[in-house]
């Protein structure tokens, strides 16, 4: 008779630190905790994230390798701590509630541009998020811009506004769900919505205020567009006319202009190679300059002089469905007047704008305030 050898448990805690909140990291060791036939509990720690791993020492061994070389994209763990303890015989692994007891050293989340996965949901007609404007998940989405106070939980972000549906709430609560705790999580049921506003009329819904906000545009008119962190200016790139207004009215005379072009406009507008195009899908979407084309149509006056162009692509999915929906080359800048703060509210925007842009595309979730974020922080 042959007998079997019944591996001794093991017991270890991590402390991990890097960006380990707000981009799926917790849902991340619990899959990894379920491969590797784990128990024990993953927790956020301000900031940061403990772990208690029980099993044995193959699958120790392989769970910790997991931690670093599998991470979410956008994480970047650190193991700042590794220490043998000892095992409680846990019977499973469980994502456990966060905890508030300490301050540990806080790396907040940078706002996250739309990933792929959203992107396709986003343009699947089949999806139920079909054209959602604020689609996200645990890989991208708004992150900083919603943060009141850690640790990084739906109650303590401007998304506290929005409680979620029934079929948003059970993606958030399953952790083998990419949407768990992706605390920005909503739908057109329960989340956020556009609204278009030009002089005394206010176009609400997300598909009626998109479409007046592309009518605008091709009217020749400078739309402020609420972003995720703060407001654009934004006009048709390709009429002298509208760059005109925007270069007046900022004003901003002579400084380039950065444009926001989809990806099948970029070649018709400029030169670009493999290099360049890696540095425009950066995680971060920069403006990366672009020679010119000589027989491209974009205004001479968005950047008077000079031959290379700051290209960035849209980075939330509002963005690219307005252009979508424009379909073509649209100047991008920041709407905020020069040595005053970044403009966020909805009212003051059209107060403090009101001879810079002819109309105002709005959304109501809230955007915190980067002075009140830092002393939440």
């Amino acid at each position: 008779m042959t007998v079997e050898m019944v591996r001794p448990v093991q017991a270890r805690f991590y402390r991990l630190s890097g960006h380990v909140q707000g981009v799926g990291f917790r849902p991340f060791v619990y899959r990894i905790a379920q491969e590797c036939n784990i128990r024990g509990w993953v927790q956020n720690r301000l900031g940061q994230v403990a772990i208690h791993a029980e099993g044995d020492a193959d699958n120790l061994q392989a769970f910790h390798y997991k931690l670093t070389h599998r991470a979410p994209i956008h994480s970047h763990p650190v193991i700042e701590r590794t220490q043998i303890v000892e095992a409680n015989q846990y019977s499973s692994f469980t994502i456990v509630e966060s905890s508030e007891d300490d301050r540990e050293d806080i790396s907040v989340v940078a706002d996250l541009p739309i990933c792929e996965d959203c992107l396709r949901e986003m343009n699947d007609p089949t999806d139920r998020r079909f054209r959602y404007p604020f689609i996200n998940c645990t890989q991208c989405g708004p992150r900083y811009s919603l943060i009141r106070k850690l640790p990084y939980d739906r109650r303590n972000t401007t998304m506290d506004d929005f409680p979620l549906c029934e079929e948003c709430k059970s993606e958030y609560l399953n952790p083998l769900d990419r949407r768990y705790h992706a605390e920005p999580v909503a739908c057109a049921k329960c989340g956020p919505e556009l609204y278009f506003q030009q002089a005394d009329k206010l176009v609400s819904g997300n598909e009626k205020a998109l479409r007046a906000c592309v009518d605008a545009l091709k009217n020749g008119q400078v739309v402020a567009v609420k972003g995720v962190g703060g407001y654009h200016l934004m006009a048709d790139a390709c009429s002298d006319e509208a760059v005109q207004s925007i270069r007046q009215r900022k004003p901003r005379p002579h400084k380039p202009l950065a444009v926001m072009m989809l990806e099948q406009h970029i070649e018709q507008h400029v030169v670009i190679n493999r290099q360049l195009r890696t540095l425009l899908e950066n995680e971060v979407h920069p403006i990366v300059l672009m020679d010119r084309k000589p027989n491209s149509t974009l205004s001479k006056l968005v950047a008077p002089g000079l031959n290379e162009i700051g290209v960035l692509f849209p980075y939330s999915p509002l963005h690219f469905l307005l252009l979508q929906e424009y379909d073509g080359p649209l100047v991008a800048t920041s709407a905020n007047i020069s040595g005053e703060p970044v403009l966020t509210d909805n009212t003051e925007v059209v107060q403090r704008l009101a001879k810079v842009a002819d109309a105002f595309l709005h959304h109501n979730r809230r955007i915190q305030p980067p002075m009140m974020r830092c002393i939440a922080l």
